[in-house]
């Protein structure tokens, strides 16, 4: 385990909690916002695809979890955020195409 991860690092760890209701990873979904090591703690802002998606708390104590179990950091702090409001434009390609949506 290392002492410091970049975003890039953090985000590739995330890649690993998937979204229940649809099976695809967070990170792809576009549903991190900010992902940080600020001193020993790792910060994460992530949001849910509705405001009344009832998977917001299990989605936290995933991200928890596999950062906590991957980095060894045991001070990860994930925090559900609305602004800006999440959209289908945030996933990537390969999952807008998949759901049936335009790719422009």
């Amino acid at each position: 385990m290392k002492d410091t991860y970049s975003e890039q690092e953090l985000l590739e760890i995330l890649r690993i909690v998937e979204d229940p209701e649809l099976g695809y990873s967070i990170v792809d979904l576009g549903l991190v916002y900010r992902a940080e090591q600020v001193g020993e703690a790792i910060e994460v802002d992530f949001t849910l695809t509705s405001p009344g998606c009832p998977i917001g708390e299990q989605l936290r104590t995933d991200i928890v979890l596999t950062l906590r179990n991957v980095t060894g950091k045991s001070m990860v702090q994930a925090n559900v955020v609305w602004n800006p409001p999440w959209t289908i434009e945030r996933a990537s390609d390969d999952i807008r195409l998949e759901m049936g949506y335009p790719i422009w």
